[in-house]
């Protein structure tokens, strides 16, 4: 078999907080930029189907291919990272495996913190930046529907998101519980992707804090943000270091790929909270150096809310019960895919042993009535394509080995057995 021939089969490559700390996220998290260039490049390769999501703590492409590192070669081609650090902290799954993985992450059970559904949003972004660079296939397509529509049924009957746990809320989370008076503290919110927005809501939203002071490059964004928020001043890149100067709190939601604040940036004497949302890390580590600062990333403040998850893990259970009535489904629908043109090429297989049978029987017997022989075999030719269609609907049935045996025993060469079918 030579490379043209080799089925692709679907793919989930890529590395998250499960085994991979903040700084080896960091190093292969994909820009927006390198999100494009990387769909470009797939397309051009003439992988047919693959999306890319980049997020604080995860980096993921999922996609055809003939070999999953073709999918880990376009995320190192197009990250900090390389290949042996890929393979120390990577997960890879194939086929069904990577299906339920998306369905996972769909509907929260993959989260950092469980139940988090800004992963949604996210999932939703990569979904739709995938179709309008035109990498998407029937299969995602069907595949992203089925999974968002199970995270919209586990969002609605149950209680997995209950209470209000991400990592924008943890932040207000660990000020609410660092500060007696957090309601007093000035507070400087910098960058305002969607992370940053989520955060100062929230501060709004769960504190009485009206002294927040929001930088951000864009300053068009930043006043129609602090029109529609009341307790919000706006300040510019060049007054950024004398608002840290004045404040207790630093949150950090830019979203660059280099640090954006260090200690050159900090010129005060009285203590400062720094809480760094960005990933890869904005914030130096230098500050450190400094006396009264405290720095707290991403990992550390899901530690925080661990204690407030464990009255989601009793849904669980419900959970997955809604989770594989959607997988169910999808799985349905491609097995509905791959048995109709195989149940084609198997009444081809039959019409040819037919007409050859007939060719054959024509020759021995004399005046041999062939409309009639041809009435019988074309009533076994149904009976025989009804019951393999019966077989492959039932439940018990695997789908590619049934295929498979079928292809061998009727010689059903041109049926292309493709995992992606």
């Amino acid at each position: 078999m030579n490379s043209e021939q080799i089925p692709t089969k679907f793919y989930n490559v890529g590395l998250s907080y499960k085994k991979a700390d903040v700084k080896m996220r960091g190093a292969f998290s994909i820009s927006k930029e390198n999100q494009l260039l990387l769909l470009q490049e797939a397309k051009s390769k003439g992988i047919n189907g693959i999306i890319v999501m980049s997020t604080c703590n995860r980096t993921e492409i999922t996609g055809f291919s003939k070999h999953p590192f073709e999918l880990i070669s376009l995320m190192v081609k197009y990250s900090n990272g390389n290949v042996e650090d890929f393979i120390k902290v990577s997960s890879v799954t194939k086929n069904n495996e990577a299906v339920r993985h998306l369905f996972n992450i769909g509907t929260g059970l993959e989260s950092q913190i469980l139940g988090d559904y800004e992963i949604v949003g996210q999932l939703k972004q990569a979904y739709q930046q995938a179709k309008d660079q035109g990498t998407t296939n029937a299969y995602i397509e069907r595949l992203m529907n089925s999974v968002l529509q199970a995270s919209k049924a586990v969002k609605n009957q149950t209680n997995l998101s209950s209470g209000t746990t991400s990592v924008s809320y943890a932040a207000v989370q660990y000020l609410m519980n660092h500060f007696t008076d957090v309601d007093s503290k000035k507070i400087v919110v910098y960058g305002l992707g969607d992370i940053g927005k989520n955060t100062t809501k929230n501060l709004l939203e769960y504190t009485g804090n009206r002294n927040i002071h929001l930088v951000n490059r864009t300053k068009s964004k930043a006043e129609e943000f602090a029109k529609e928020n009341d307790g919000i001043t706006l300040g510019d890149q060049e007054t950024l270091n004398e608002a840290i100067h004045d404040a207790d709190v630093l949150i950090v939601a830019t979203g660059a790929s280099v640090p954006t604040i260090n200690k050159a940036s900090l010129n005060q004497k009285r203590p400062l909270v720094i809480i760094d949302l960005a990933m890869p890390e904005n914030v130096d580590r230098d500050v450190l150096e400094l006396d009264g600062v405290t720095l707290i990333n991403v990992d550390e403040l899901s530690e925080i809310t661990k204690r407030t998850l464990e009255a989601r893990k009793n849904e669980i259970p419900a959970v997955e019960k809604i989770l594989e009535k959607y997988k169910g489904e999808f799985d349905e629908w491609i097995n509905h895919r791959k048995f109709v043109p195989a149940i084609s090429a198997l009444k081809d297989s039959l019409r040819k042993i037919q007409q050859e049978e007939i060719n054959f029987q024509s020759k021995k017997i004399k005046d041999l009535n062939i409309e009639h022989a041809e009435a019988v075999t074309n009533r076994m030719i149904q009976k025989i394509t009804t019951q393999f269609v019966k077989h492959l609907k039932h439940d018990d049935t695997t789908v590619n080995q049934s295929i498979d045996v079928m292809s061998k025993v009727f010689n059903m060469k041109e049926l292309c057995l493709n995992e992606d079918a």
